[in-house]
């Protein structure tokens, strides 16, 4: 119990290949999830069935085998590529004498390690707690979560040991605290769109550079690193466009093959941010052989969400780290990109500028000393490119839409 905190969870992986999807490649990804969540994979394990065994998910040979390793390899935890059921942990448990988790409780803990904000932790409880319930018959010897390690993290011992009722109690009680935050969310949203302020939404899978590319365009500072779900709170800064205006650039929480329904539905609210944006960037890692799958994902997720109409610019990042291009995703409107060194920056900036909704355009203005405070809007919204003061009052050369035209539009010079 105390070598586990001097030293990593060392890991066994366990795939179960049933043809429903590509289990090589989610093996991968579930290697990275299990670095990001402070793990050491030590080895894989991969069976090919055409379905799960009710009892123990893999063979009863696959089993043994999967003993013998946790006694030679002195493994500490056994990490299923899939969702195991409560009956399924229990006796894997009991078979191999380690700890025991599946994809999702592995994806929950990393959430939970890095919820920062008020609503990212109350989205994680909620999400744990959810698929806590049905399994607490089933938690075997990892019930007592005072030893910590992976799989353990998040609401604490009292919450999670409790009963059935008192879990449905708190989930009543974070639904209705989420039901608050979106609300107030929703009146800012709304005050965004009374204001006509253009919200643009960094998307993508996980771990394809949106924070690096977020830090790159508003130096926002978000913790950008190489691991997945590095980004879990949305961050939203001000990003002024070559044109001169202003947009809101929101960073996300990453998408991922498979994600959990529990946590779909829990980071709806989140999700929803990227979705009811006015511009998506769809970014992924072009260096990646699996970046055309990655883009589909996204799109898919984002479709579901109600995003279909918006404007979506596909962002290959680390465009530096292909080898071939010629076996890199060709994608109409697509804008190559190095978010760690800055290349192509200007022509994503330009892309953006292309998809914003109302074009702006170049006007000439005199306007007079009585109405100089729409001066201070031009400033605020739109591109002032030049002002001087002459006796008939202020001239101003700005770029303007549809909605400041209106405004200003009987001060125009001809």
């Amino acid at each position: 119990m105390y070598e586990n905190e001097t030293r990593p969870q060392r890991a066994l992986l366990v795939s179960l290949d049933t043809g429903e999807y590509n289990a090589e490649v989610s093996l991968g990804e579930l290697e990275e999830l299990a670095h990001t969540a402070g793990a050491e994979p030590v080895l894989t394990l991969t069976q090919k069935r055409p379905a799960p065994d009710t009892a123990t998910c893999i063979g009863s040979g696959m089993v043994e085998q999967a003993a013998q390793l946790c006694q030679q390899e002195e493994i500490d935890l056994l990490i299923f590529d899939r969702e195991l059921t409560p009956t399924q942990i229990r006796n894997l448990e009991k078979a191999c004498g380690v700890q025991v988790i599946d994809r999702t409780t592995l994806i929950l803990d990393i959430f939970a390690q890095r919820a920062r904000s008020k609503e990212g932790k109350l989205q994680v409880e909620l999400a744990q707690l959810k698929y806590l319930l049905p399994r607490l018959g089933g938690q075997g010897t990892s019930l007592s979560r005072l030893g910590g390690g992976i799989g353990t993290r998040g609401p604490g011992e009292t919450k999670l040991e409790t009963d059935r009722r008192h879990i449905r109690r708190r989930i009543s009680s974070l639904k209705e605290q989420l039901r608050d935050v979106e609300a107030a969310r929703g009146l800012i949203n709304r005050r965004r769109e009374k204001d006509g302020t253009v919200t643009v939404a960094l998307v993508g899978y996980t771990n394809a550079g949106k924070s690096t590319l977020m830090n790159q365009l508003t130096q926002a500072g978000v913790l950008a690193e190489d691991k997945l779900f590095a980004t879990l709170d949305p961050t939203a800064r001000a990003l002024k466009l070559p044109c001169g205006k202003t947009v809101m650039l929101i960073d996300t929480v990453g998408l991922i093959r498979r994600l959990p329904h529990h946590l779909v539905e829990a980071f709806k609210s989140t999700l929803e941010q990227a979705a009811t944006a006015d511009i998506l960037l769809n970014v992924c890692d072009a260096s990646s052989g699996e970046a055309r799958d990655h883009l589909e994902v996204t799109n898919t997720l984002l479709n579901e969400l109600g995003a279909a109409g918006h404007p979506i610019i596909p962002v290959l990042n680390k465009w530096d780290a292909v080898e071939d291009p010629e076996l890199a995703p060709r994608l109409p409107g697509a804008v190559r990109i190095s978010a760690l060194h800055g290349d192509g920056i200007p022509e994503l900036l330009k892309a953006i500028e292309d998809s914003l909704p109302e074009k702006t355009f170049p006007v000439e203005l005199l306007l007079p000393f009585s109405k100089t405070g729409l001066a201070a809007k031009l400033r605020e919204e739109g591109a002032v490119t030049s002002e001087e003061y002459v006796p008939e009052g202020l001239r101003v050369s700005a770029q303007v839409d549809q909605r400041l035209y209106a405004l200003v539009k009987e001060f125009e010079i001809q």
